[in-house]
């Protein structure tokens, strides 16, 4: 039986949909198929390589990729972490689950290092809770 496959997507896939993926390897292991993606890829932000490096999961190796349409046909489970991705998306397959969770940009936050880092631990500790709800009821419950 194939591995449920969970695509998550966001305008840059630099912040929200990276720590998204690294969670659901972290605590999907080998029972998921787990990939990102981004409407206008840039690059992983440094920021939230540091916030999940401080939670034991590690995404220094992630890179920023653009929507796969191979994968976007396969998914069983679409996950859209921001407004923009979840009004651009391309067409989801209809046997596919479409999930939106609308998120703050940590990347845009303002103030002091300290402030921002404080907007990417919240998204991060979000995105952890939503993560292990999916994976612990939705898709392998």
């Amino acid at each position: 039986m194939a591995k449920p496959l969970l695509y998550f997507l966001c305008t840059g896939n630099s912040c929200r949909s990276q720590m998204a993926e690294g969670f659901a390897r972290s605590l999907g292991g080998a029972r998921l198929e787990v990939a990102s993606a981004g409407i206008e890829p840039s690059t992983v932000n440094p920021r939230a390589i540091a916030v999940m490096r401080e939670v034991g999961v590690n995404i220094s190796g992630h890179t920023s990729k653009g929507i796969d349409p191979e994968l976007l046909r396969r998914a069983d489970v679409v996950i859209t972490l921001c407004g923009d991705a979840n009004d651009r998306c391309p067409s989801v397959p209809s046997a596919a689950r479409r999930l939106h969770w609308d998120l703050p940009d940590p990347a845009r936050a303002a103030g002091t290092e300290a402030e921002v880092l404080a907007v990417f631990r919240s998204v991060r500790d979000d995105i952890k809770r939503r993560v292990s709800a999916l994976v612990a009821g939705e898709v392998t419950g």
